[in-house]
């Protein structure tokens, strides 16, 4: 089968011909076809790091979709479908309560295990989710960062006619501020340093603030008369826009801190003061819940996806998997623009 491997931190060999996986990750797994593959941020430092990977070879890609390729446990030959890239293990407390990514003992698809920059994976059922008939395979790619930042939004006690603000507008920001908006933020304001990103959000109905012209957080009280914003989500993971999302919120305001952390964040008394005056509410979120079904995540997600929530204008790349040290050089030195990058790991089937 076709793979794209890390070999090393840095180099990455494709394969046409490297043996399909036997092993099954957990009980009453299938055969999946893998169609479309994302690259991830967190794709970066895993694959050029020293020590960003747990192991060498490794097979990155944890944002994918496929078709199912055997029947069984419900599922028939064909079936589209995405998929949730955490193989959870019972034993621990927050297992039961279907928070799986609070456990320490779980498995990762292009992490912890090889993941869907190749052709074929055994995948566990409950890690499958049937696509609407309107979703394009190439689309469901993003479920999983879709539903990042949707379990990030949830977190935010949103009134309707809110005014939010979104610190970072790639793909995950932009799905953040569209998920503000179905949730009934009225104003949704973008915070970018790429005029590039800040276009696209304005595009797509947002109200932007170009962070390199000038202090944005003083752009922001400029725009909402000084009282700031009421639901705050930091989409960067710069100390710089942690301490930003702060100084942006109202009174009273909440702040979802989305972005992995990357560099040393303090906060000084005068600042820590203001957080406890204005009685603000600070979240963490990480990853994304897949229970209960019908209602969670990833189910959400794909009730919207291309129907309300728009995928298409998010990615400027789909190169083949053959492309993929290249694309992963350019992604790294940034040689040209790349927002959304997805993988056609299958492309007689990202048509579909």
């Amino acid at each position: 089968m076709k793979a794209l491997v890390l070999k090393a931190p840095g180099k990455f060999v494709f394969h046409s011909d490297r043996p399909e996986p036997t092993e099954n990750p957990g009980s009453q797994c299938l055969r999946v076809r893998v169609a479309a593959c994302g690259i991830c941020g967190s794709d970066l430092p895993r694959g050029f790091d020293e020590g960003g990977a747990y192991h060498y070879p490794l097979v990155l890609g944890h944002e994918f979709s496929g078709i199912v390729e055997e029947a069984g446990h419900g599922f028939a030959p064909g079936e589209r479908v995405a998929v949730f890239p955490l193989i959870p293990k019972p034993g621990e407390p927050v297992y039961d309560t279907g928070d799986f990514a609070q456990t320490t003992g779980y498995d990762y698809f292009g992490s912890r295990r090889d993941g869907g920059m190749q052709e074929i994976l055994r995948v566990p059922v409950a890690n499958l989710f049937r696509l609407p008939e309107r979703v394009r395979l190439l689309h469901a790619a993003c479920t999983e960062p879709a539903a990042v930042a949707l379990h990030g939004v949830r977190k935010l006690r949103i009134q309707v006619g809110d005014t939010a603000l979104v610190i970072g507008g790639g793909p995950i920001g932009n799905l953040t501020a569209q998920w503000l908006r179905l949730h009934g933020c009225a104003r949704v304001l973008v915070s970018d340093v790429d005029v590039r990103k800040r276009e696209l959000a304005a595009e797509m109905g947002f109200e932007t603030i170009d962070a390199c012209a000038g202090d944005p957080v003083r752009a922001v009280m400029d725009a909402t008369d000084g009282r700031g914003i009421e639901r705050v989500v930091e989409a960067c993971g710069l100390p710089v826009t942690f301490t930003q999302a702060l100084a942006c919120a109202a009174t009273f305001g909440e702040v979802v801190f989305m972005g992995n952390l990357h560099g040393e964040f303090r906060l000084g008394e005068k600042a820590f003061s203001s957080i406890l005056r204005r009685e603000l509410t600070l979240h963490g979120t990480w990853n994304s819940k897949v229970v209960p079904r019908g209602t969670d995540d990833w189910s959400t997600v794909l009730k919207f996806m291309d129907d309300g929530l728009q995928i298409a204008p998010l990615v400027t790349d789909t190169p083949l998997l053959e492309e993929g040290p290249k694309i992963f050089e350019s992604i790294r030195h940034r040689r040209a623009y790349h927002n959304k990058v997805i993988f056609r790991v299958s492309p007689d089937l990202c048509g579909a």
